[in-house]
C-alpha cells in the first residue's frame, strides 16, 4: 500500500484522465495492489509515464528537480 510520504506533492497523477489532488484517493486504490505493483507506481512517480493497473490508467508527470537545471 501507498503512503502519503511517496506520494510527492509537486507530482501530477492522471487517473482516467482525472487530476488526482487528495492524496487519499490513490492511498484507497493502492489497498488492492501487490507489492510488485506498488513498486511499480512507485518507480512511475519517480519516472513518469503512462500505464494501467487493476483496470485503470495513469498518467505522471515528474516533478522537475530545479537542481538538475542548472
Amino acid at each position: 500500500m501507498l503512503s502519503k510520504q511517496s506520494i510527492r506533492g509537486n507530482v501530477k497523477i492522471l487517473m482516467n484522465k482525472v487530476l488526482i489532488k487528495d492524496k487519499e484517493v490513490l492511498i484507497k486504490e493502492s489497498e488492492t495492489w501487490t507489492e510488485s505493483q506498488v513498486n511499480f507506481f512507485k518507480k512511475m512517480l519517480k519516472q513518469g509515464g503512462s500505464f494501467a493497473i487493476s483496470g485503470r490508467k495513469y498518467f505522471i508527470t515528474p516533478a522537475t528537480d530545479s537542481k538538475t537545471l542548472v
